[in-house]
């Protein structure tokens, strides 16, 4: 499936850039509908997570091995709240306020660039390696069905990423390199997925279970609260709800 698996990461990459580009033209996306599309990317993601990464690590594991799936959980939500917690950056990524971002402007180095991309890769490389630890595991209609996820979900965030740096005024060239490293680091997360869940297929339980855990953590901690905090709670859960169904019908679909 490495085949596949390579069209599938340059497709998780592309849509990315997609939203990126569509981002420079928009250049300021209206809260509610950024919430409603988050809200509804949150329910897909939420049921991949569980119905395509923590199930299915359950089945594979079998009632003997089942400390594999809950060890794989704990440590996907430790490591991505380790990095959160350990790496500078702006916690809230898709929350930043352009105009408080333009205010401060002056006082921001070029650094600030650099830990923006910590703080995306902080988001995109657990779903990259959702993706190819799923694809190592061999069920072609799981593995899509993740990979359909997050691309739908990458296109949004990629749009929300790049517009508060376009309020603060950086370069074209500057926000081109963070929209491109942003496509880099989960097309890298893919790969690493794909080379971990292939050390050794014993340990592929807990693998598949710790992307899982990680996509729980991203979907909780950093995308429902986003999308609670600027007045639009209720159309945002109904796009969650409505995200979950949407992606229990594909997983039956693929």
């Amino acid at each position: 499936m490495f085949d596949q698996l390579l069209i599938c990461a340059a497709g998780l990459g592309l849509a990315s850039l997609l939203g990126s580009a569509a981002g420079m033209i928009v250049r300021k996306i209206p809260h509610k509908l950024n919430d409603i599309f988050l809200g509804f990317c949150a329910g897909m993601m939420l049921t991949a997570s569980i119905v395509c990464l923590i199930v299915p690590a359950v089945d594979m594991a079998g009632l003997k091995g089942w400390w594999q799936p809950v060890l794989g959980v704990t440590l996907g939500v430790l490591l991505v709240a380790a990095l959160d917690r350990l790496t500078p950056h702006l916690h809230h990524i898709a929350g930043v306020d352009p105009m408080e971002e333009k205010h401060s402007a002056s006082t921001r180095s070029l650094d600030r660039v650099l830990l923006f991309v910590m703080a995306i890769a902080i988001h995109k490389f657990p779903e990259g390696l959702a993706t190819g630890i799923v694809f190592d595991g061999g069920n072609e209609a799981n593995a899509y069905t993740v990979a359909i996820t997050i691309a739908l979900q990458n296109i949004p965030e990629g749009m929300v990423v790049v517009t508060p740096l376009i309020m603060i005024g950086a370069r074209f060239s500057r926000v081109l390199g963070v929209s491109l490293a942003v496509a880099a680091l989960e097309v890298a997360g893919v790969i690493a997925g794909y080379l971990l869940g292939d050390i050794s297929s014993a340990l592929l339980p807990a693998l598949t279970a710790l992307a899982g855990g990680a996509m729980l953590y991203v979907i909780s901690d950093e995308m429902i609260p986003e999308t609670h905090s600027h007045g639009f709670e209720k159309q945002a859960t109904y796009a969650l709800v409505a995200g979950v169904m949407v992606m229990l019908m594909i997983q039956k679909m693929v």
